[in-house]
């Protein structure tokens, strides 16, 4: 009989087209998305004078430069920035990609805009110059980032050599609690296994309340596989995924769809197929998360309190609290709904979707916010259902500053989008390293709701206190 096989044993091996003596996989690969950073490798390819071997395999988008506050040249900060722009299009030009830039409704950040123009598909491999191509793996994809001297070997071959990671499966058991978002589940998924439990792995999450997401909260699930030390993180395709991949501008048609079918509905994990490791977490117990340090892993449920380096025993661990509460301007047992902040940010390729931005419009409604707070949406074509939907008018009417350009934003933080030093964000981004969303910021990361409550009470709040008035 044929042995168990994984989700990701049955996507390598359909893709591996030979093994190396140093037991790297050739592997094919799919899906390929540039951006801005890309033009390290586009310059090898011209220094080789060689072209894109798979033009049609390849999406060009501008996403991490690009200001939010218009789509005009005068928009961008700096010429710098501008000139990074002009050279993806130049280059996207050159080798006749297809190019989402300003001014198309499409275009977007890059880990959105895969979804929902349906390039990103189940069973395929989708690589990036970007560690949150981890995104795509919600569709039942292997997904993950590259550095510059793979994307040109992507460019130039459509091939890449890679080992084969080690498995891991993250089984959330029970039923999800009201009120818990994606945000809350992979947030306490990070707090449960650590910021390195994943490391060497892709993470397949699996178990009835993985089942009951929609592709949205899905996607935000495996965004922060990165986060937990992963090199992927996937979940297996359901109908859920075939019922919101129908239709989509690159989803297969007719034939071609009935044909897809079959062959996605082969990729789930068999019965008895083995991991390296696996972790069960009642998802019962999961409550609204906020991030107190500076890793993704210090989060704990809002009603919890900022944790004192004299209760760890561990010297090392001792020190590495006091540097986290010393950059981060927080003093031991204070509660976590006490702290105050500056700024909010709700947006990325997080949680900058139509359904994170209604979760955000629905705390916000018929409130004030009373701290900076600013929202992003995810695409054009996002921000253009929210605006039919009338969300803008919801946050505008609240004091948000609604964006009318897509893109990374303050996320980032390389486009004008930033926050002061020592001032505190409540941020729906994926990362609240030091510096990430400028010099000295501090960033606590939340889902959508909870960064809306935040907005209009001034601090870090428990959205269910807003959502049962």
């Amino acid at each position: 009989m044929t042995k168990p096989k994984t989700l990701l044993d049955k996507i390598w091996e359909r893709h591996e087209i030979t093994i190396n003596p140093a037991g790297q996989s050739l592997l094919f690969i799919d899906r390929h998305f540039c951006h801005e950073l890309s033009f390290h490798a586009f310059n090898m390819l011209e220094k080789r004078k060689i072209r894109v071997r798979h033009p049609s395999r390849t999406i060009a988008v501008a996403d991490h430069y690009t200001p939010t506050t218009g789509e005009k040249a005068s928009d961008f900060k700096s010429s710098d920035r501008f000139e990074l722009y002009n050279t993806l299009k130049k280059n996207a030009l050159n080798h006749d990609l297809d190019f989402l830039g300003l001014g198309d409704q499409r275009r977007g950040i890059i880990h959105v805009i895969g979804p929902e123009q349906g390039f990103s598909l189940p069973g395929t491999i989708i690589v990036c110059g970007d560690s949150h191509t981890a995104t795509h793996g919600a569709l039942g994809a292997l997904a993950f980032g590259i550095g510059a001297s793979d994307v040109s070997h992507v460019l130039a071959t459509q091939t890449l050599w890679q080992p084969k990671p080690k498995k891991m499966r993250v089984i959330l058991k029970g039923s999800r609690p009201p009120y818990v978002s994606a945000k809350d589940i992979i947030l306490s998924i990070i707090c449960h296994i650590g910021a390195a439990g994943g490391t060497g792995h892709v993470i397949e999450y699996a178990g009835p309340i993985i089942s009951s997401l929609s592709i949205e909260e899905r996607l935000t699930v495996c965004n922060m596989s990165i986060e937990a030390g992963a090199r992927a993180g996937m979940i297996a395709p359901d109908e859920t995924t075939y019922n919101w991949i129908q239709g989509r501008p690159h989803a297969p048609k007719n034939d071609t769809w009935r044909e897809a079918l079959i062959a996605w509905t082969q990729l789930g994990t068999d019965e008895g197929a083995v991991f390296d490791k696996e972790h069960e977490i009642d998802g019962q117990l999961i409550t609204p998360m906020v991030t107190w340090g500076t890793s993704p892993e210090d989060a704990l449920p809002i009603t919890g309190h900022v944790p004192d380096p004299l209760k760890e025993t561990n010297i090392d661990k001792r020190a590495n609290l006091e540097r986290k509460l010393d950059y981060m301007g927080l003093k031991p047992g204070t509660s976590l709904e006490d702290i105050t902040v500056d700024n909010v940010f709700i947006g990325s390729c997080t949680n900058s979707r139509i359904e994170d931005l209604r979760e955000a419009a629905a705390v916000a409604k018929g409130r004030a916010a009373c701290v900076r707070a600013i929202v992003v949406p995810g695409s054009g074509l996002i921000k253009k259902q929210a605006e039919n939907e009338g969300l803008d008018r919801i946050f505008i009417e609240a004091g948000f500053d609604w964006r009318p350009a897509a893109g990374c934003s303050m996320c980032v933080g390389v486009n004008g989008d930033l926050v002061s030093p020592r001032q505190r964000c409540v941020s729906t981004s994926n990362r609240n390293f030091r510096g990430r969303q400028g010099p000295d910021a501090r960033t606590h990361l939340t889902g959508p709701a909870m960064a809306a409550a935040a907005a209009v009470t001034g601090k870090l709040t428990d959205v269910r206190s807003l959502r049962r008035n």
